[in-house]
């Protein structure tokens, strides 16, 4: 696993673009801003993308045009990972030995298959390590670890 490449899971792409809840909003809009300022090691998977997408749309969120724009922008910003058949079976693996739900599953292998050290999600038990992969909460007041201080 590279020590500081990281993905940023869908639930933190749709708090950076949506304010239901200011202060989610600012540190998870302040992180993906970091992340692409600084040009961090940060690659977003292509399910996280067809998430945000599906969320902004089903919630009505903000305009169809407007969560396409987004997306394009994500996708200018930042290099796009996708699951393959190997991803599948490692997502298979991890919902039946480590109770993931599938989707989660999915985001993980993809993540694990991109050679990320940490996932950036709300959805995962926080600072929980499998198979080399960090599930961070970026969205906790502590502090991020070593690896991902750039984006504090």
């Amino acid at each position: 696993m590279s020590d500081s490449r990281f993905t940023i899971d869908t639930n933190i792409l749709v708090h950076a673009f949506q304010i239901d809840d200011v202060a989610k909003h600012e540190r998870a809009a302040g992180l993906v801003s970091r992340a692409a300022e600084r040009n961090l090691n940060c690659v977003l998977t292509l399910q996280a993308l067809a998430e945000f997408y599906r969320v902004a749309a089903m919630k009505k969120a903000m305009t169809l045009d407007k969560a396409e724009e987004h997306v394009r922008d994500l996708r200018a910003l930042f290099p796009i990972v996708a699951a393959d058949a190997d991803a599948l079976e490692r997502a298979m693996w991890a919902v039946r030995a480590h109770s993931l739900s599938f989707w989660d599953a999915m985001m993980w292998a993809t993540a694990h298959q991109a050679d990320c050290a940490f996932l950036l999600s709300e959805d995962f038990a926080h600072g929980r390590t499998l198979l080399g992969v960090t599930f961070w909460n970026p969205l906790l007041t502590e502090p991020m670890p070593e690896a991902l201080s750039a984006l504090a």
